[in-house]
């Protein structure tokens, strides 16, 4: 029992803030994106003077979350989940940080239906799929999105001067940056 919970902590707690890591890192080397979010919290939180940003105010921000394979029958299937996101049959410039891609035309509202546990089609799946799927999914999502949210809410992220991130990759339990974020990081006024 002991150590099904520490998987159940630990598995959540590395694969969440790794998560978070890349999309501030993106975000640092996309700066155009970061006032984007911005603005959509403004219209939704108000002049700024809100102290934080609340679970109930998450479902408002649809920019803030914007973060078809037939299988023949008894088909043996192999494959690494990270490269399907990656896919070009798939996503038009998949290496491309394009929170877009997961709104609607107008970029008002999420994609109606987007499915990012597979079970629908496949484009990503970081969660798993079917009855496999990472029981940890929602409170992920929630955690993510509440943490992004309260981060780009009271904090300007920018790079470092003459610090380009990098965003190449190291293997470990997750895969994570190979050279950690260094961000500035500007308190909002």
């Amino acid at each position: 029992m002991v150590t099904l919970c520490s998987e159940f902590l630990t598995g959540g707690t590395d694969t969440t803030s790794t998560t978070l890591q890349w999309i501030m890192a993106n975000l640092v080397k996309n700066p155009e994106i970061q006032p984007k979010i911005f603005t959509e919290m403004k219209e939704v939180l108000g002049d700024g003077t809100r102290e934080e940003v609340k679970e109930e105010d998450l479902g408002k921000l649809p920019y803030l979350k914007a973060v078809n394979y037939l299988i023949p029958k008894n088909g043996t299937v192999n494959f690494l989940a990270a490269e399907i996101g990656r896919d070009p049959t798939v996503w038009e410039d998949p290496m491309a940080f394009k929170s877009e891609r997961f709104m609607n035309g107008d970029g008002g509202e999420e994609v109606a239906g987007f499915d990012v546990t597979g079970s629908k089609e496949i484009k990503m799946m970081p969660f798993g799929a079917g009855r496999r799927i990472c029981p940890g999914y929602g409170l992920g999502i929630l955690h993510l999105e509440y943490f992004l949210a309260n981060l780009l809410w009271k904090f300007d992220w920018r790079a470092v001067e003459g610090d380009d991130v990098d965003l190449s990759e190291k293997l470990e339990f997750t895969i994570v940056m190979k050279k950690p974020l260094k961000a500035n990081i500007i308190l909002r006024l």
